[in-house]
């Protein structure tokens, strides 16, 4: 079995390894430190998994999983974040993520997870499956910033951040005018017109540490 790790953190990838070294036998693995750079050896290699973070310099984790899902559609990808469940995994499976594990979980969980979607399966943790459950019951009323797309939910929590436009034009690879669009077009869907607006909302909802 071969899993192919995507993080932008050489230390959380190692982590990873050992971890799953630990607790599996037969895996060999390979690494790579953002989506561009997985992108490329998922096409020039045969792998089993992709584990894949999502907030990553340039294209995310996210844009990842797109272009996987349209490449090699056969080739599951398992997201580990520090991002919450509630803002990204919806998003992540709705994309054709196989699963998506919180780094805030027990590392018996990443076992599990891994286990589950190399033999086939999917993984959702059972607070996941429950806001599901309840979203598809009507039971769970949907917040302004469900309506962002994922490029502007990502532009709105650095905003709340305190990142400037230049800031995050270079941390995400896009020029400043694209972000300044983003910008507005989040103020916009929200009805939140002003930066301390939005990071008001983003703080209240959670979005921001």
């Amino acid at each position: 079995m071969k899993i192919l790790i995507v993080d932008d953190h050489a230390v959380v990838r190692r982590g990873m390894i050992s971890l799953l070294c630990e607790h599996l036998n037969g895996l060999e693995f390979s690494e790579s430190s953002n989506a561009r750079e997985a992108f490329s050896s998922a096409m020039n290699g045969e792998w089993n998994l992709v584990i894949a973070d999502i907030g990553m310099p340039g294209r995310s984790g996210l844009d990842l999983i797109q272009d996987l899902r349209a490449a090699k559609p056969e080739l599951p990808v398992l997201v580990v974040s520090a991002h919450s469940e509630r803002d990204y995994a919806v998003r992540a499976l709705k994309l054709g993520a196989a699963g998506y594990v919180s780094k805030q979980s027990a590392p018996d969980t990443l076992v599990a997870a891994v286990n589950r979607v190399l033999a086939g399966g999917r993984y959702v943790s059972p607070a996941l499956a429950e806001h599901l459950a309840g979203t598809l019951a009507g039971g769970m009323q949907e917040a302004s910033h469900d309506a962002l797309s994922n490029r502007e939910l990502q532009v709105l929590k650095m905003i709340a951040n305190g990142m400037t436009l230049k800031e995050i034009g270079a941390e995400l690879a896009l020029s400043e005018k694209t972000v300044a669009t983003y910008r507005a077009r989040i103020s916009e869907k929200m009805g939140l017109p002003t930066n301390v607006d939005l990071t008001r909302y983003a703080m209240r909802h959670g979005l921001v540490e």
